[in-house]
């Protein structure tokens, strides 16, 4: 059909409007893979000979100091950062090195910055609307069946972020932590199949950290997400597998009380001897 017939259905559905499916190819392995990852910066070794991987629906938490290397680990596996050395593949048909940012951002792979990024002067409903995943140009937008197709999409994440009853308030007088779940509901919006959510706690009061705990542990299954997070005991709260970097490559990894009492952990925490 052409794009004039199309036009011309008043039933038929753009084809650049349909939702599609993730094209990442997890039948052979996991979902991201990274091997022997290399990054200097002016003769710093930000991430050193770095193997990792997260297994399709997975929930993985990343810990470590400071200066540990899990900045620029998203940054490479965002394509914000190019490694010196070292494979990086989105499932088994992807390797993100040669990708740019918007390319890899529409084969899956969302990334929430501590800091939530919101239109303040929007309302709650209307930033899940600009977030859709969809052609912005004028005339799909005219298209009442696709908005009410839509809409049945954003009204699915309203409820799954805990803002229903907030779609109507502007954005900028959310509290810091419904902030911090809409800009996870933007995300949301453009169904993605990894979210990489940096420190979603920080600056939360208890109820809005409980709150947050429900919402990640809830996405996992139906999505992969690797949070990297300082506090502990949210960590804990919902860890399944813990990762812990130190100096750029991995130090530990397994369950929060493995890792909890891992001598070399405990070390590069405390600064002693187990």
């Amino acid at each position: 059909m052409s794009f004039f017939e199309e036009m011309a259905d008043r039933e038929h559905v753009f084809h650049f409007l349909t939702p599609q499916a993730s094209p990442v190819d997890v039948r052979h392995g996991p979902i991201l893979y990274l091997e022997d990852v290399n990054v200097s910066f002016d003769g710093f070794k930000a991430i050193n000979n770095l193997n990792l991987t997260i297994d399709d629906g997975e929930l993985r938490c990343i810990i470590g100091p400071n200066g540990a290397g899990k900045t620029t680990m998203m940054d490479i596996i965002t394509g914000k950062t190019a490694p010196d050395t070292g494979s990086v593949w989105f499932g088994t048909r992807h390797n993100l090195l040669t990708k740019n940012e918007p390319e890899i951002a529409s084969l899956g792979i969302g990334r929430k910055f501590q800091k939530p990024t919101v239109f303040e002067a929007l309302t709650v409903f209307e930033n899940l609307e600009l977030a859709m995943a969809t052609d912005k140009r004028v005339i799909p937008t005219l298209r009442a069946k696709m908005r009410a197709e839509f809409r049945e999409r954003i009204e699915e994440v309203l409820v799954t972020i805990g803002l229903k009853d907030h779609r109507d308030l502007l954005a900028g007088i959310l509290s810091h932590g419904q902030k911090q779940w809409l800009e996870i509901g933007m995300l949301l919006m453009q169904k993605p199949r990894l979210l990489l959510v940096d420190e979603p706690v920080a600056g939360m009061t208890e109820q809005e950290m409980e709150r947050t705990a429900e919402l990640l542990t809830s996405l996992a299954g139906k999505q992969s997400v690797v949070v990297v997070e300082h506090d502990m005991g949210f960590v804990r709260s919902i860890a399944r597998k813990v990762t812990v970097l130190h100096q750029g490559s991995v130090l530990a990894e397994g369950s929060m009380d493995q890792v909890s009492n891992d001598p070399e952990v405990i070390k590069v925490y405390l600064g002693e001897e187990a």
